[in-house]
């Protein structure tokens, strides 16, 4: 009589089961992404009908309107006059999808819809390939596109689909968006309070800190000979394969903030960078900035130090502007490192 299985065979029942996940999680995302494509055909046909039809006004509206009513009746909810409008607006936005344009079938409908609304080509294709490869769910790309993401890089990828070398400045940003920490402007604010935030914040600070991060540690400990100094937090990204110190002040940066951080980074580097670790990067998070400090400082010659500042608020589109214009003043094509 043959025996039954046993808690030795849990491996082999992982793996069949891990093989059925994967293939329903493939089917999920291939039902939504040709729920996609047929979104993109239809707003390419009311297209095609619109320009072939009257010429008479309000012809357009009076189509949608009537193309909502009848697929309403036989195919139920989701064709509303505003749905058919977003993919109406889809095939505007994406009429090459069949010549050649690759959409990104690891994302949803409730994407496509958000990035369609995206000002600037570069932008979209950003945000579509970010979304994809990160995973973002729709609320994170809603957010994300709402704080200005791509704006705030130091530097934007040329094109997102090719294979641009990933450095400091396409992952770096500035300024930073904390609303999640609940902290007011209040300048009593401590350092201490605002490190505790963002420990007590993780998830969502490695979400705004952008690829490749992980934590590694608070108030890091490197000794010399005869000192004890303590690093604020100390990350690790794997795409750039180094350590990234963060230094917080809650004040406007300052000469001998530069200087600390110079050290720290040096001294990390001598102390702790492995042999297959690159340089280590330092990070001045500050809750204002000279750029004139900036740019007469260490920082505008050495590729391994960088500063930005940080807000406690999101942003309205007229505030960002104004801090990216500010970035900017000084003809700075970045904010620390070599130009």
């Amino acid at each position: 009589m043959s025996s039954l299985p046993t808690l030795a065979d849990d491996a082999f029942f992982g793996s069949v089961r891990t093989i059925l996940a994967e293939a329903r999680r493939k089917v999920a995302v291939n039902v939504n992404f040709v729920m996609v494509e047929a979104y993109w055909h239809i707003g390419q046909r009311i297209v095609e009908q619109e320009q072939s039809g009257s010429a008479r006004a309000g012809y357009g509206q009076a189509l949608i309107k009537e193309l909502s009513h009848r697929l309403g009746e036989e195919f139920g909810k989701g064709f509303s006059v505003a749905n058919l409008k977003n993919f109406r607006q889809f095939y505007l936005t994406f009429p090459d999808f069949q010549k050649g344009y690759t959409l990104r079938s690891e994302l949803g409908w409730s994407h496509y819809r958000l990035i369609v609304r995206v000002e600037g080509a570069a932008a979209r294709d950003y945000y579509l390939h970010e979304a994809a490869s990160q995973g973002w769910t729709t609320r994170q790309l809603e957010h994300n596109i709402r704080s200005g993401w791509h704006q705030r890089l130091l530097k934007v990828p040329d094109a997102a689909e090719t294979a641009t070398p990933v450095s400091p400045e396409t992952v770096f940003k500035d300024p930073y968006v904390l609303e999640f920490l609940g902290l007011s402007e209040d300048p009593q604010t401590h350092e201490r309070d605002l490190e505790a935030a963002l420990i007590a914040n993780l998830q969502n600070f490695l979400l705004e800190l952008g690829r490749g991060f992980s934590f590694v540690a608070r108030q890091y400990r490197i000794s010399s000979e005869t000192s004890h100094f303590y690093i604020d937090l100390v990350f690790y990204n794997y795409l750039l394969k180094c350590f990234v110190l963060i230094d917080l002040k809650i004040d406007k940066l300052a000469h001998q903030d530069i200087g600390q951080m110079d050290m720290y980074v040096r001294m990390f580097d001598d102390l702790k960078r492995g042999a297959d670790d690159n340089p280590t990067l330092g990070m001045i998070l500050c809750a204002d900035k000279d750029e004139t400090i900036v740019r007469y400082s260490v920082l505008n010659d050495n590729a391994q130090l960088f500063a930005a500042k940080y807000l406690t608020v999101l942003p309205t589109e007229e505030a960002l502007a104004r801090e990216i214009e500010a970035r900017h003043v000084l003809d700075l094509p970045r904010l620390g490192g070599s130009r």
